[in-house]
């Protein structure tokens, strides 16, 4: 965190203040489906090779970062306190 630049509210824009306890520190993960996909018996290995040769194609032209991305993302944002406790009961704004 720069001392140059202020820390402001990722919602309203507030200016915040470290050591103040004025604001939240909010880190998010978010990770792609975990799961391993689905395979059935009836597949045969030509085919299993086939799906695989064809999300190989589709991830040719992304960069390392942007293929990461696609996995797993971690943000960190800050918010100050009425932003927080409106965040933290409803995330997702519904």
């Amino acid at each position: 965190m720069s001392t140059s630049e202020p820390l402001l509210c990722a919602r309203c824009t507030a200016e915040l203040h470290p050591g103040a306890g004025d604001f939240f520190r909010v880190c998010i993960e978010a990770v792609a489906d975990p799961s391993p996909p689905t395979v059935t018996d009836e597949e045969a290995p030509a085919e299993i090779r086939r799906r695989i040769d064809r999300l190989l194609a589709q991830m040719h032209d992304l960069s390392e970062r942007e293929a990461l991305d696609q996995v797993c993302r971690r943000l960190v944002i800050h918010l100050c306190g009425p932003c927080y406790h409106g965040w933290i009961d409803n995330p997702t704004g519904t």
